[in-house]
């Protein structure tokens, strides 16, 4: 189409119908999101992401085995000096094999029997007091 083809001349040379070269021509034709800017990190600082992220969150002062966004992103502007949006770490945590992780809502240490006791026995004794 670039070179002045007619749709149903391109469409004959490709044995496909008008139609096709029509929906495909549209689609390249499509507003595409702009691919955003280059890296911050220099490809060495990169390439020291790896070792940083398997040393774990607890090497870096922080409770817990879980990488967060914000937390990479502070790690990044400790270690590299450069300074990243928490919402735009995920593409760097992603490329080197780490998903997302969200915090357990529950502690893992939690004994759901002697809390289901407390609360039918003495939680009700305490609510029947005046």
């Amino acid at each position: 189409m670039e070179q002045g083809w007619k749709q149903t001349d391109a469409a004959e040379a490709l044995g496909v119908t008008p139609g096709a070269v029509s929906r495909w021509v549209a689609q390249a034709l499509r507003r595409r999101k702009p691919p955003g800017g280059p890296c911050k990190l220099s490809y060495a600082q990169q390439a020291q992401l790896p070792e940083l992220l398997n040393r774990g969150p607890l090497a870096f002062g922080f409770c817990g085995e879980i990488w967060s966004r914000g937390r990479l992103a502070q790690v990044i502007e400790r270690e590299f000096g450069v300074s990243y949006d928490p919402s735009q770490v995920g593409r760097i945590l992603k490329r080197y094999g780490f998903s997302l992780q969200k915090p357990m809502l529950g502690a893992t240490q939690r004994e759901e029997e002697a809390i289901r006791d407390w609360r039918d026995r003495r939680f009700a004794e305490l609510r029947k007091r005046p």
